[in-house]
């Protein structure tokens, strides 16, 4: 009796089983399955798929064009790919796009981008004639991407923009299934962002921009559930170490940036005068990493020289894949320039927050500025304990009194009192610590007391401090809260 009852469990198990791998092939190709139920599949893409892309172009010389669409059809990224440096002219990427339920059986989506002069089966033919060669890793990446594009052909939109459509019933569950798209800038540009890929290789998109202009090159993300993106628990070693590097200044544009003040000038990347700036920094930065690696990077202000960077995030996005690439846990604050580009400081975090590896936060709504929180460094082994606290605080830019207090803004009242309340509330906490626990702050305008000569500073002057005149009295609450070490930027 009971092995029959066994057997008929199994059985149905079976069955039941079967069944699900029928219906799961024929809701994908013919969806069979009522939206209420697909939408729980695990293909099923929650947000939106692409259904379309094109390029408006216009000029102020011409007042019958317009960089303009539907707005209740297409939206429109606001980047100008001249990024407001063409002379006359603008231009504007659009897309098409519409949740996964709501498509109908005339829509296409878009499952292949690209970007060049030619038909890419023109040039793919072409390239495979020449007996041009790809390396495995390119290669099996692109029968992957063309598997799920088999059978449709490319469609030309402006700019040599190539894209493929499908309107079967599965493209839009499709792993190649377009779900966003953007735009950098520059030809150093790179993409930092989980599921994100630059298309079109090193081209970028045909436009008469000239030489001033950086590149505007296409990004996409693709389909498959969206994975939350690493973020590590700083911990300390298991030898009791943990070594934390601080970037001061990078000062990242978008494009290349040109050197200022460069040494040693025999640079190997200084070819007939010309200093790439860009390039250059982050090399050094990728050759610092390496030697000393870092379990915690603290990026101080100034990573984006905002009057050189018109598209910030392009600006943002190449230190970003560099720590990524070396998988280092970073957390970031602002200088007096990052915002004066494109990008507030508001925006700059709401980006910052979502990359690999960050553990930069905008902090309280209700206090002044954008990047005021803490970091807890973890005690070494299993420990859930603090061992170290990192304050980060954002000092803001300019004075707001330029009369009364010439020169670079101060810390708030109300971000002394956050600190204050803060640091007093994990100090219950930090005692359960067994050994000493250590407190320590970075901010990017230098306090007051850096004037001071009688303080204790560790490292080498190399230009005057930059501090503002007024003093708000941060140095003293650090102090009393018993921070033991606070590093600026400058």
């Amino acid at each position: 009796m009971t092995r029959r009852i066994v057997r008929t469990i199994i059985q149905v198990a079976t069955a039941a089983v079967f069944t699900l791998i029928v219906v799961f092939f024929l809701d994908r190709n013919f969806r069979v399955l009522p939206n209420a139920i697909h939408e729980y599949l695990p293909s099923h893409h929650a947000g939106l798929v692409i259904t379309d892309i094109t390029i408006t172009k216009c000029s102020s010389l011409n007042p019958f064009s317009s960089c303009a669409l539907d707005a209740q059809v297409w939206h429109r990224i606001d980047k100008d790919l001249y990024l407001g440096m063409g002379t006359f002219s603008s231009a504007y990427v659009h897309v098409r796009r519409k949740k996964e339920e709501e498509l109908t059986a005339d829509d296409k989506v878009v499952i292949d981008v690209t970007v060049g002069r030619l038909d890419p089966e023109i040039a793919a033919a072409a390239a495979a004639a020449a007996g041009s060669k790809e390396d495995k890793g390119k290669t099996q990446k692109r029968k992957a991407v063309e598997k799920g594009a088999r059978h449709e052909r490319w469609e030309s939109r402006p700019a040599g923009l190539w894209i493929k459509r499908s309107s079967k019933r599965w493209a839009s569950d499709s792993k190649s299934a377009v779900t966003a798209v953007d735009v950098l800038f520059g030809d150093d540009a790179v993409e930092a962002r989980e599921g994100w890929a630059m298309v079109g290789g090193s081209t970028a998109l045909l436009l008469d921009g000239g030489r001033k202009i950086p590149p505007a090159h296409i990004t996409v993300r693709r389909g498959g559930k969206e994975q939350p993106p690493p973020k590590p628990t700083p911990r300390v070693n298991d030898n009791g170490r943990f070594k934390i590097m601080q970037l001061a200044d990078l000062h990242l544009s978008t494009g290349v940036g040109k050197c200022r003040d460069a040494l040693p000038l025999d640079w190997n990347g200084n070819h007939g005068g010309r200093c790439d700036a860009d390039p250059r920094t982050l090399d050094f930065v990728a050759k610092i990493l390496e030697e000393e690696r870092p379990d915690l990077v603290v990026l101080s202000g100034d990573q984006v020289n905002g009057d050189t960077a018109p598209d910030a995030q392009t600006a943002i996005f190449k230190y970003a894949q560099l720590l990524i690439k070396h998988k280092v846990p970073y957390v970031s604050i602002f200088g007096n320039h990052d915002d004066e580009g494109s990008m507030s400081r508001a925006a700059q975090m709401d980006l910052i927050e979502t990359l690999p590896y960050s553990l930069s936060r905008a902090g309280p709504h209700d206090i002044d500025g954008v990047g005021n929180y803490y970091v807890e460094v973890l005690a070494r082994g299993s420990s859930g304990h603090s061992a170290l606290t990192v304050y980060l605080l954002d000092t803001h830019a300019y004075s707001p009194n330029e009369r009364k207090f010439k020169g670079y803004d101060w810390i708030k009242p109300n971000q002394i009192e956050w600190f204050q309340n803060t640091a007093q509330g994990l100090k219950k906490k930090h005692k359960e610590y067994t050994h000493v626990h250590m407190d320590v702050a970075f901010i990017h305008i230098p306090l007051p007391e850096y004037r001071d000569g009688n303080l204790t500073f560790v490292g080498e002057w190399k230009e005057p401090p930059t501090a503002p005149v007024y003093n708000s009295g941060f140095r003293d609450a650090l102090v009393e809260e018993g921070v033991v070490m606070v590093s600026c930027g400058q």
